[in-house]
């Protein structure tokens, strides 16, 4: 075994990805405060290739230094929109015809093992000390929660996104095929 070099792991150029068909799903930031936070959410959706992202509120936007920093450019290939709250992100999505789901810990959550994703629908994950906000969750048809044996009650926010997002992706079997072991 050795570590490939960065030249043979056969990435899409910026103009590549795209054009590259995209995961059918938008994450939704919900007032996401940590500018690493979203710099790590861009990164994620870049390697997922997800559709796009909606920075809601408080959620800093490109460019911006800090973002680019964890990012690593995903800031420039990643789709993303501004609302300045979220419901506005949540009523133009379902003006779309998306359906929209919380990551969050609320009554009648489906842990993420036992929830069936969807193409055209949209994950909002919430702020890193209240989470998703109350006020969004009316349009939301409902929720998923990560199950955790800690003691702590939550996930880093960017962590817990690129679990819903590799999640995503593998459900949709959208990624190339790889040997089983």
């Amino acid at each position: 075994m050795r570590k490939l070099r960065n030249e043979e792991l056969n990435r899409l150029s910026k103009a590549e990805f795209e054009k590259a068909e995209k995961t059918p799903i938008i994450i939704i930031l919900d007032n996401v405060r940590s500018l690493s936070n979203v710099g790590a959410f861009f990164r994620t959706a870049d390697a997922f290739r997800i559709e796009a992202l909606y920075l809601c509120g408080i959620t800093a936007c490109p460019p911006h230094r800090e973002i680019h920093k964890t990012a690593l450019g995903a800031d420039e290939t990643v789709k993303w929109r501004y609302f300045e709250t979220t419901e506005a992100a949540c009523q133009a999505l379902k003006a779309d015809g998306y359906r929209i789901f919380a990551v969050e810990q609320v009554e009648g959550s489906v842990p993420l093992q036992d929830f069936k994703f969807e193409p055209h629908s949209s994950y909002i994950l919430g702020n890193e000390v209240d989470g998703v906000g109350e006020e969004v969750l009316p349009y939301c048809e409902g929720a998923i929660e990560l199950p955790q044996e800690g003691t702590k009650h939550s996930i880093n926010v960017s962590v817990c996104a690129g679990i819903v997002m590799w999640e995503v992706f593998k459900q949709l079997n959208l990624g190339p095929k790889r040997a089983d072991f």
